[in-house]
């Protein structure tokens, strides 16, 4: 062979490894650089899937969602099936006994959804249920029967499945009920999680029973860990659908554990639960349409700030610049503030559409300056009525038809309450600590506690939309660090180009109230604090922020981030 026909062998070659990069890497680096013969522009690259994707913080659970796909089911039914699987495998926020938000869509019919199934006080919920001696939220209250809210999850998933299911409902939940009576082997981070928690869980004896073994010891990594009772309670519901829960035997246990532990949930207020499906908060960035959820979720909060930041030329001014980090820095504080007219129904209506329109953040944009950091001093309150017309999980499926599911559920706090009602094996959540208890003044009018009112969140899941059909699905946890990391992800991704596990891995920051600390990530260089100090930041150190699960979905392939934050996470295609 001559010479010449190897030399240009060898650069089609090249050329078409190239071409399969791109969908992975926006842009290629130039001609060797790098080291390599092929120029990869970014460090992270995503998992690439046909015929459909899972995302999900727990590698077991991702894997029930991919087989439910392989077996004919459509995203729905895998996104079921993760999250019974996850109530299973990731105790600490997959959940029965939580609430959360799942914005789905449907291709076949043109039609995009939110599902709201959140906490919802007890009917004999009082101003002073959660209220220590000295008028404050009491933390020993909030972690234990009283703090617990009217659980949504299995609703919540039910109104998801009723819907929109292909496969039967025992078939997407019998993989939770196996995982449960036949055990999982823990790993090292699903282990130390628990055995963290072993003092706070000896307060209640169905936490002990359910979670430690005979002795009280904590089991350890590479044992196999069963959940006999649990595996009770999802066969019931396997059996008997949300009724099971609601109205049977399941929820007449954990009422039975309520009222021998001071909990003033009812039969009640299981049986009057309700999920709520609603069209999501429409809006955009860049041109591309966002499905947000609606309150009580936090995505009218992201929209307005995602609208604060669009009239700033992000990608000019550079990923996680002084100038970029401070603009998103006073966004997030705008942001904030206007969570006070954020709250739960029916006491409260949320001005949703106008805190969500362009016109509200084209107001709210010109409070910020490029020079100096707004404080309670310089702060102006706004008026979107004018416009009208901590721990959690999150998944992402897409599957091969179109249809796309971002679900952000939780039970709260990191496990909870650290109850369980003796002989469902189920975590309660401590949703009720969320309310503004005892405090005063307008500002906390929104969220106080009242009978029969949702919680507020600061969840937020999405799908953005590119041509009309879903392009990004995604969402994290991470309670009031949630707001901040989607829009750093949304930024990253549309602003600056980055793939999705690239926009994923890349350190954050995140700004939480007018005058509270703009905390950084590791990875972040210390060079740039005194830069951010003289705009007026007050700058400190922060852990990991979030935990985003996100599918990108471009010509045909799924591209899958799981967030590395969080051990175990895994991106899963169906082929």
């Amino acid at each position: 062979m001559k010479p010449g026909r190897i030399g240009r062998i060898l650069v089609a070659g090249v050329a078409a490894i190239a071409l399969q990069s791109a969908a992975v890497s926006p842009v290629l680096a130039q001609a060797g650089s790098g080291g390599d013969i092929v120029g990869y522009a970014q460090i992270h690259n995503p998992t690439i899937g046909r015929q459909g994707m899972v995302v999900a913080q727990n590698t077991i659970a991702a894997k029930v969602g991919a087989e439910i796909l392989r077996q004919g089911g459509n995203a729905v039914d895998a996104a079921v099936a993760v999250g019974f699987a996850e109530a299973v495998t990731l105790p600490r926020a997959g959940n029965l006994g939580g609430g959360g938000y799942m914005v789905v869509h449907m291709a076949k019919t043109n039609q995009t959804i939110t599902i709201e199934y959140y906490g919802e006080a007890p009917k004999a919920t009082t101003p002073d249920l959660l209220l220590g001696d000295n008028g404050r939220s009491d933390p020993s209250k909030i972690a234990s029967f009283k703090g617990v809210s009217t659980p949504g999850t299995v609703a919540g998933l039910w109104a998801a499945h009723s819907r929109f299911g292909k496969l039967p409902w025992k078939k997407v939940v019998e993989p939770a009920v196996k995982l449960a009576r036949d055990g999982v082997i823990l790993t090292d981070d699903e282990a130390q999680a628990t055995a963290a928690r072993q003092k706070a869980m000896a307060r209640d004896p169905g936490a002990t029973k359910a979670f430690f073994k005979a002795d009280g010891s904590a089991y350890k990594a590479g044992e196999l860990f069963k959940q006999p009772d649990l595996a009770w309670s999802l066969a019931q519901i396997r059996d008997g659908g949300q009724d099971a829960f609601y109205k049977g035997a399941v929820g007449k246990k954990i009422i039975d554990g309520m009222k021998a532990n001071g909990g003033v949930m009812t039969m009640e207020d299981l049986a009057a639960y309700k999920a709520n499906v609603s069209d999501p908060i429409w809006s955009s960035y860049r041109g591309l349409k966002i499905a947000y959820m609606p309150p009580t979720a936090s995505g009218v909060t992201l929209a307005e700030v995602m609208n604060v930041l669009e009239h700033f030329d992000m990608q000019k001014l550079g990923w996680n610049s002084v100038a970029s980090m401070h603009v998103i820095s006073e966004a997030m504080k705008i942001g904030w503030a206007d969570r006070a007219f954020v709250g739960g129904p029916p006491q409260w209506k949320t001005p949703a559409v106008g805190l969500a329109s362009k016109a509200y953040a084209a107001e709210r944009a010109k409070l910020i300056s490029m020079d100096t950091s707004l404080t309670t001093e310089t702060f102006k309150v706004g008026d979107p009525y004018k416009h009208e017309s901590p721990d959690t999980t999150h998944f992402s499926v897409a599957d091969a038809e179109g249809n796309a599911v971002s679900n952000t559920y939780t039970i709260s706090s990191s496990y909870g309450a650290h109850v369980v009602a003796p002989g469902t094996g189920v975590l309660l959540n401590n949703s009720m600590g969320n309310f503004a208890w005892g405090v005063r003044g307008e500002a906390s009018e929104a969220n106080r506690p009242a009978p029969g009112k949702r919680v507020g969140s600061t969840i937020t899941p999405l799908i953005v939309f590119k041509d009309d059909k879903p392009w990004l699905v995604t969402g994290t946890p991470g309670g009031g660090y949630i707001i901040a990391t989607m829009a750093q992800l949304l930024v990253n991704v549309i602003d600056h180009k980055l793939n999705v596990a690239e926009a994923a891995m890349r350190p954050r920051i995140n700004q939480s109230g007018i005058d509270g600390p703009l905390e950084l990530e590791e990875g972040i260089p210390q060079d740039l604090v005194p830069l951010l100090e003289a705009k007026g930041h007050k700058v400190a150190k922060s852990m990991t922020m979030g935990s985003t699960q996100s599918i990108m979905i471009e010509n045909g392939l799924f591209y899958g981030a799981a967030d590395t934050r969080r051990p175990d996470a895994l991106a899963i295609g169906v082929k």
